[in-house]
C-alpha cells in the first residue's frame, strides 16, 4: 500500500496495530479523521493521552480506576464481605450491568491455561488469598467463564480456599458450557449470579 504522506502512513500503522483493525480499515479511519475539524481531533487524541496517564488500578480489587481505590470498593452500600472473583474488567462490567449483585470484586487478570503458558502464579490468586486472610469475608463467588480454563481456575481456587471458614459458591450454570461471560445477555447473567450454587469438587 503506497501512501501520499509519511504522516498518513504512520497513522495507519498505529491504528492497524489495534486488534481487529486491518490496514484498509485503518486507512478509512485516518481519512475520516482528516475530514474532522482540528479541535475535535485534538480532543479525540487527548482522551487517549489522559487515559494512559491518569488510569490506575484499584489496590484492593485491581479494577480500572481513577484513584487508588475504585468506586465499588469505596461504596458504603456494597457488601464487603462478599467477593465475586472474575477474570477481567469486562466480566465485572457485564455483572454490574445486571444490577443483581451488591458485593465487591476481585479481578484475577486472566485464567490458568497450561497450553498458553499461564500458571496460577501469573494471575492474582495470592492477592485474593491475602485478602481473605486479612478481611472478614463470608462468601466468595466464582464467576469465571465456563470453559476448560475457567473450570481449571475454579478448581485451583477451591483447593486453595476450602481451608478457610467461608462459603464458596459458583454462578449457576444457566450460562452455557463453553460460553464467554462478557457475551452473555444481561437477563441470563443476572439470573446466574442470583441463583449461584455452592462450589464443590
Amino acid at each position: 500500500m503506497n501512501f501520499p504522506s509519511k504522516l498518513v502512513e504512520n497513522a495507519v500503522d498505529q491504528l492497524s496495530s489495534l486488534p481487529g483493525i486491518g490496514r484498509k480499515s485503518a486507512l478509512r479511519l485516518v481519512l475520516h479523521i482528516l475530514k474532522r475539524d482540528k479541535l475535535s481531533v485534538e480532543k479525540f487524541g487527548n482522551t487517549f493521552i489522559d487515559l494512559i496517564n491518569k488510569i490506575e488500578y484499584c489496590k484492593v480489587c485491581y479494577s480500572i480506576s481513577e484513584s487508588e481505590l475504585c468506586e465499588i470498593c469505596t461504596n458504603p452500600k456494597r457488601d464487603n464481605e462478599i467477593i465475586c472473583i472474575v477474570e477481567d474488567f469486562r466480566v465485572m462490567m457485564a455483572i454490574e450491568n445486571t444490577m443483581a449483585y451488591k458485593g465487591v470484586y476481585h479481578i484475577l487478570g486472566g485464567l490458568i491455561s497450561p497450553i498458553d503458558g499461564i500458571a496460577a502464579t501469573d494471575i492474582r490468586i495470592e492477592e485474593i488469598i491475602e485478602r481473605i486472610k486479612n478481611k472478614k469475608i463470608k462468601e466468595v463467588i466464582f464467576a469465571l467463564s465456563t470453559t476448560m480454563e475457567g473450570d481449571t481456575t475454579n478448581f485451583y481456587l477451591f483447593r486453595r480456599l476450602k481451608e478457610y471458614n467461608i462459603k464458596i459458591s459458583s454462578i449457576s450454570r444457566g450460562i452455557a458450557i463453553g460460553d464467554e461471560l462478557e457475551y452473555a445477555d444481561q437477563i441470563t447473567l443476572g439470573a446466574a449470579i442470583s441463583s449461584r450454587i455452592p462450589y464443590s469438587e
